[in-house]
């Protein structure tokens, strides 16, 4: 893994691009997490994060000129809150092959002013009941989804289903799921019980923000309530 540093950003190969946009390629350094984008200056319209290690999209510091951001083939199971306050100009963000498993976690995007265009594929959220009319209903500027066209009539559609009182009974259902997923939510609570340390509990919140999907982070809670701390080899029944 390679750490994003000022200095990777200033070697890094930077172009304008066939639709005449500056660009930045950070591809394929396995990057494991967003950082030090103030180095850039907010001097590009498009950065390429594609084939790295990145799990949770946020970190960025204020980039006003930011259009268009390709995070493919990465390992991002998160979003980021408030990303409108730093990438408020996002008109196109592209995720495909990740592990975003929830429609709800998806949630943050809605915030976005500008995003017109977005794409999921290759993520387990795409086969979720509702995906696409949902995103359609939260994002009002998006224009394609998975590179096909909304139409007219399927932003009609999604606006009367999640209108309705059914619909804003599944709002409530999606929401709660993304809600289930916060990384180490109820770690506080299991480790006062458990009497564990500061970096005991640090570790366990390490090992659950690493996590990359919902059911890991429900296999490390499970391993916490029966006394293993990741990153130690011993349990306390004594096994591994």
């Amino acid at each position: 893994m390679v750490k994003l540093t000022a200095e990777l950003i200033q070697n890094s190969m930077q172009y304008t691009n066939p639709v005449k946009d500056r660009e930045l390629d950070l591809r394929g350094y396995r990057i494991p997490e967003i950082e030090n984008l103030g180095a850039t200056g907010d001097q590009f319209d498009t950065i390429d994060f594609s084939d790295n290690d990145i799990r949770k999209l946020d970190g960025f510091p204020y980039l006003k000129r930011l259009k268009c951001l390709f995070f493919n083939n990465n390992r991002i199971v998160r979003i980021g809150e408030h990303l409108e306050d730093y990438i408020p100009s996002l008109e196109s963000l592209v995720l495909t092959g990740n592990h975003i498993e929830e429609v709800g976690d998806l949630e943050p995007l809605s915030t976005l002013p500008n995003l017109q265009s977005l794409s999921l594929l290759h993520n387990p959220v795409t086969a979720k009941q509702h995906y696409r009319s949902y995103l359609i209903y939260k994002l009002p500027h998006l224009r394609l989804l998975d590179f096909r066209k909304v139409k007219s009539k399927e932003r009609e559609e999604a606006k009367q289903l999640f209108k309705s009182k059914k619909g804003k009974e599944l709002q409530k259902e999606i929401v709660k799921k993304a809600k289930t997923f916060v990384p180490g939510g109820n770690i506080n609570q299991i480790a006062k019980s458990k009497g564990l340390t500061e970096d005991e509990i640090r570790k366990i919140r390490d090992a659950i923000v690493n996590a990359n999907s919902l059911e890991e982070v429900e296999r490390l809670q499970k391993q916490l309530q029966a006394g293993h701390i990741p990153g130690h080899n011993n349990i306390q029944n004594g096994s591994e």
